[in-house]
């Protein structure tokens, strides 16, 4: 179960960036690089990271032309991380692509190839706020519309909210990786996350991996506090207990 954790580095320096790798390598199965470490520290923090024998989650929710996402797709792919992430609404297309030239790239340098993921909706996001951008369907419905045209073009998952895990699941299949950030312990701030689960909650819906930051980077014992959340998606992943 602790390789299924991914911890966020949402630092602003490399060097904080990697007191956290060394301090949780043992206890996180990934760490996820976003966009302000990246900006930061640029490639050079990811390849200081893959010196460390840990394994990376890319966010950097790549959206442009096809062309464009796939060719930085590659970049990311010859980085050596584990996973990189893709707007699903860049369009078919794009998605397709970034896919094929993923592959290519991978097979042409040897390398392993990296689980791509499709954004659906982000967790910070309400109906009401797909309804200002035009959206006019439910957060459910715009999920698995997603979802499933991730799945058509060859991604291997999609990010997505612990609430529409099911909706997912059913759209499509068993095998789909979803990973999930919007996860929080019950004592935890929610911060600007909208739609939100526990743990335990989480796995028990359905999450493949979990992205936790603040409540790990946070706590008095991040150590501890990574622990606590593995022991909570345990027992999620029991199977429940008959009346």
């Amino acid at each position: 179960m602790r390789r299924r954790l991914i911890f966020a580095l949402d630092v602003p320096t490399t060097n904080e960036a990697l007191e956290l790798v060394d301090l949780l390598k043992d206890e996180v199965g990934l760490f996820k690089v976003g966009k302000q470490l990246f900006v930061h520290g640029g490639p050079d923090v990811v390849k200081r990271i893959r010196k460390r024998k840990a394994d990376i989650f890319l966010d950097l929710k790549f959206h442009d032309i096809p062309r464009t996402v796939a060719k930085a797709a590659v970049e990311a792919t010859k980085l050596g991380v584990a996973m990189l992430d893709v707007h699903a609404t860049g369009s078919v297309e794009m998605m397709r692509q970034t896919a094929t030239e993923v592959s290519k790239a991978a097979k042409a340098y040897g390398l392993k190839r990296p689980k791509l993921l499709a954004i659906t909706v982000l967790t910070s996001l309400s109906k009401a706020d797909l309804a200002e951008v035009g959206v006019r369907s439910s957060v459910d419905n715009q999920v698995a519309r997603l979802a499933k045209l991730a799945r058509q073009c060859g991604m291997d998952g999609v990010v997505a909210s612990p609430l529409e895990v099911a909706t997912i699941r059913e759209a499509c299949g068993p095998r789909f990786l979803i990973v999930t950030p919007g996860v929080r312990p019950r004592s935890a701030d929610i911060e600007d996350q909208k739609r939100v689960m526990t743990p335990e909650e989480a796995i028990r819906a359905g999450s493949k991996y979990l992205v936790v930051g603040s409540p790990i980077r946070n706590a008095p014992d991040p150590v501890q506090a990574a622990r606590d959340i593995v022991a909570e998606m345990r027992r999620g992943a029991r199977p429940p207990r008959k009346a």
